[in-house]
């Protein structure tokens, strides 16, 4: 049974950081790439980065470039978002994606507040 289980939300003031975590169970996470998706209130779901199966080439909205990297350790089966220099506008719940089978992890609420 595949199951993807984010943490390492919370709140934050502006300009701070927060590592979120996904680990994967019930496929072979090496071999697919893994996103990162955020949801705001009243806003659709967003894709925020993508990384590759050997995690060799990552993508990420425009926005976040720059501040945030998305990492894997294939050992793990767990993919990473550092989150740096967060903003007003960066909070959101975020998820961790498998788009191979279109699954979702529960999603960690990140909030940045002073």
């Amino acid at each position: 049974q595949v199951q993807l289980v984010e943490s390492g939300g919370g709140l934050v003031q502006p300009g701070g950081s927060l590592r979120l975590t996904c680990v994967a169970s019930g496929f072979t996470f090496s071999k697919y790439l893994m996103r990162w998706y955020r949801q705001a209130p009243g806003k659709e779901r967003e894709m925020v980065a993508a990384i590759s199966s050997n995690g060799e080439h990552t993508s990420y909205k425009d926005s976040v470039k720059d501040r945030f990297t998305i990492s894997r350790d294939n050992v793990q089966n767990t993919t990473y978002l550092q989150m740096n220099s967060l903003k007003y506008e960066d909070t959101a719940v975020y998820y961790c994606h498998w788009p191979n089978l279109d699954r979702w992890g529960q999603g960690t609420q990140v909030t940045v507040s002073s």
